[in-house]
């Protein structure tokens, strides 16, 4: 085995909102990849509109820069559980990676989780404590509590001795110690040099190429995205494509690219350890080989971890169907939904007993909410069910997936977070107060549990509270609870929102809809106080008569109505219930509109419960 010394494939991994777009900017502008006097946009590599909005890295991307004539390809990976089979794929590409950690915060949940994933690819680990300049940093605690994280994940003695760097990258700046006045990111880049080692291959081996990533061009079709194994490739190679099941399919690679900046460039040949761009074969998946026809060799494929949520996306069967969105057929859903899994191998959809349904699984509901929010982008109606974790069976006991859970909130507001997550069948594991008002707790959730309780935590901690998770495995199932404590005001007509119903019904809870609105018999209009759904009338309009005195025609004030996001409505809503999603509209719905029917659905299922009772 020799080594390409012209190459650097490294990731890049921290938790959500620990600097990891800006500091790829820096690294960028000191490369020369953003030249003087060129319009620049910030955060490049959050290329998605998603991304932009959220402050997060959804997808997994390549760049390239060169430093001192050597070519570093770097794989900026999601900071979120949810989406872990982007950080899978993507490390299978790297031969190094880059820990980015924020000095206060230190290291949380998706930290840990992208972590374990790179000491098991035996990956070596640059530290980066980035954001020193915050008032509260604690660098010096931070390293100690990731030497702990790293002993506690299994380290090796060789992986345990990283180096360690400081940086501020919002200015750009990198320092190889605490106090250095150092103006630049160049520490980092030598350290890039100096630890992770260039990708090796044997020169004797014909090319391989495992595909790690699919894109694709209107002008090329599909492309598969990934690194060169052994071997070189040309533009207009004949090549073959060997799938899961060991069958090859010919390819002619019509055109080959690699990465420049944030931008892919034309190339005449792929080099060993590079990571390519190969167009050509429309019929590929991640996790397939590309190779030579003379001697194929198959490589090993990328397995993720295996999805602990689903959902129900069926089509959109309300009265309201099909006057805001474009794409309303079951094939077009199903179709778009085959396609999210090519691209994303941690999606699983399978087919349903009802033909105009389907069920789709994946890591977390936030990976849910992301797809069901692209799809409404791009003009799709559907509707969607509740987030239901997956059940598995050992050993003939029921086993359920099980969260960690790490909570940073005031020490006014322990009380209350104990009690609720207690409630959920949570039990605290630690509990740390370092003396400074706010204190952090550690939490062993069932995954079921956390399903709507980010809005309850944030409202119980007046949004200051900071909750973040991760699987921690399979547990023994802890029993039921209830998730929620409130009923559902139902509208049992359609029509439109009148503001004197509206004003009526705001004592029996909190609204959802606002005058003028359209609603139909079995909309959810709004959130009991107490636990029983009730039927009202929200079309209602005053009497008018020919009687008028003074005060009598008061002015009607209606308290304001918190828009309806995708996550909460997906929280809010229960077994019997679904969430209509279209692209101008989110509407909560029961699953049988008909209030007669669900009436004796009710009568039916209390006469079961008394029978097996007896």
């Amino acid at each position: 085995m020799i080594k390409n010394e012209n190459l650097r494939n490294v990731a890049i991994i921290a938790h959500v909102d620990h600097g990891k777009t800006t500091l790829v900017d820096a690294l960028f502008r000191q490369s020369g990849v953003f030249r003087e006097g060129r319009e620049n946009v910030e955060r490049v590599m959050d290329s998605m509109e998603l991304e932009r909005e959220r402050g997060i890295t959804i997808a997994a991307k390549n760049c390239a820069v060169t430093w001192q004539g050597i070519k570093i390809n770097i794989i900026d990976t999601p900071g979120h559980a949810d989406f872990g089979g982007e950080v899978e794929r993507a490390l299978s590409m790297a031969d190094g990676a880059i820990l980015l950690v924020d000095s206060s915060e230190g290291p949380l949940p998706q930290t840990r989780f992208v972590l374990r994933k790179a000491l098991e690819a035996s990956l070596p680990i640059i530290l980066v404590i980035n954001k020193i300049d915050r008032k509260d940093a604690r660098p010096q605690e931070v390293l100690d509590e990731l030497y702990e994280l790293f002993i506690d994940l299994g380290a090796s003695d060789a992986q345990l001795e990283f180096p360690v760097l400081y940086a501020i990258g919002r200015q750009g700046r990198v320092m190889q110690s605490l106090g250095a006045d150092t103006q630049d990111m160049e520490a980092l880049f030598s350290a890039i040099l100096m630890h992770i080692p260039a990708p090796s291959h044997n020169p004797e081996e014909p090319f391989q190429m495992l595909v790690a990533d699919l894109a694709y061009s209107d002008y090329l079709g599909r492309l598969a995205v990934g690194r060169v194994v052994h071997g070189r490739a040309y533009a207009n190679d004949r090549l073959i494509c060997i799938d899961e099941k060991g069958e090859d399919k010919p390819l002619r690679v019509t055109r080959l690219q690699v990465y420049e900046g944030a931008r892919l460039t034309e190339a005449v040949e792929a080099e060993p350890g590079d990571i390519v761009v190969i167009a050509g074969l429309e019929n590929v998946t991640i996790g397939d080989t590309i190779c030579t026809r003379d001697n194929p060799r198959v490589l090993p494929r990328i397995r993720v971890d295996e999805p602990t949520v689903s959902m129900r996306f069926a089509i959109n069967s309300s009265p309201l169907a099909g006057r805001e969105g474009k794409i309303v057929q079951s094939r077009k859903i199903y179709e778009r939904l085959l396609r999210e899994s090519l691209s994303n191998v941690a999606i699983q959809v399978e087919e349903s007993d009802d033909k105009d349904a389907f069920v789709v699984k994946g890591r977390g509901e936030f990976q849910m909410a992301i797809l069901i929010e692209t799809m409404r982008r791009e003009g799709f109606e559907l509707s969607v069910s509740r987030p239901e974790v997956i059940m598995k069976e050992i050993d003939e006991q029921l086993m359920e997936p099980v969260e960690e859970l790490h909570v940073d909130c005031d020490e006014l507001f322990m009380g209350v977070v104990t009690e609720k997550l207690a409630q959920r069948k949570g039990r605290m594991t630690n509990c740390v107060n370092n003396g400074s008002g706010r204190i952090r707790l550690i939490f062993s959730v069932p995954s079921r549990g956390l399903i709507g309780y980010r809005d309850e935590f944030l409202t119980d901690t007046k949004g200051t509270g900071i909750m973040n998770s991760s699987l921690s495995g399979y547990e023994p199932y802890r029993g039921e609870f209830l998730t929620r404590f409130t009923g559902s005001i139902v509208s049992d007509r359609a029509g439109t929102g009148v503001a004197y119903a509206l004003f009526n019904l705001e004592p029996r809870g909190q609204l959802f809809i606002t005058p003028g609105e359209p609603v139909y018999e079995g909309m959810i209009v709004g959130e009991h106080n107490r636990d029983n759904d009730i039927d009202v009338n929200p079309t209602k309009e005053k009497k008018l008569t020919n009687l008028r005195a003074a005060g009598r025609d008061e002015n009607i004030i209606l308290t304001p109505v918190r828009p309806m996001s995708l996550e909460r409505a997906l929280h809010f809503v229960r077994g019997d219930e679904i969430v209509e999603v279209t692209p101008l509209s989110l509407r909560l719905r029961k699953a049988e509109l008909s209030a007669q029917k669900r009436y004796q659905l009710a009568a039916v299922k209390k006469k079961t419960l008394v029978h097996d009772y007896r």
